[in-house]
């Protein structure tokens, strides 16, 4: 019992920290809500379910910071670093991370630090905006595509875009 009010105590920390540092987008603006972020990785894991993929999820904020993390039994331990740079990549970039990694080969765009250039980045984009990304880590690429894109798509549906 001990050790669940630590951790309780924990994220009340970490939220309130989370809160009283963030810069807070003006009312017009678009932005990834927490509850957005936990629709798409609750619509991402629903994804992976369904087809038996144990993998991490992680969906970042527009600066590539987390706000979302699932990790289902069974995802290799690695798997949360990729997932964490696959959305960091797209969320910075704006582009899927398949897409950076073609136009990063073609030259045409700037590298970013650490950034992963193969499938399983998905940016989420409110009202012409990148607000985010979903990245997915721990089956083959194409298939951590199809999970982050089911998270994105879930934002879509509830007002945002992708692309």
């Amino acid at each position: 019992m001990r050790l669940g009010m630590i951790s309780g105590a924990v994220v009340l920390s970490l939220a309130a920290f989370a809160t009283a540092g963030a810069a807070q987008a003006p009312a017009d603006e678009a932005a990834l809500t927490y509850d957005l972020a936990k629709q798409a990785a609750e619509a991402a894991e629903v994804e992976a379910r369904a087809n038996d993929w144990n993998v991490t999820i992680v969906v970042a904020d527009a600066s590539g910071i987390p706000v979302y993390l699932k990790r289902l039994t069974g995802a290799s331990t690695r798997s949360y670093e990729i997932a964490m740079g696959k959305a960091r990549t797209s969320a910075l970039t704006g582009l899927s991370t398949q897409q950076y990694g073609e136009r990063l080969e073609a030259g045409q765009v700037e590298e970013v630090p650490n950034g992963i250039n193969f499938p399983g980045g998905i940016p989420i984009v409110i009202d012409g905006e990148v607000v985010g990304a979903v990245g997915t880590s721990g089956v083959r690429a194409l298939d951590d595509a199809q999970i982050s894109q089911a998270g994105a798509d879930a934002v879509t549906a509830s007002g945002g875009t992708t692309r």
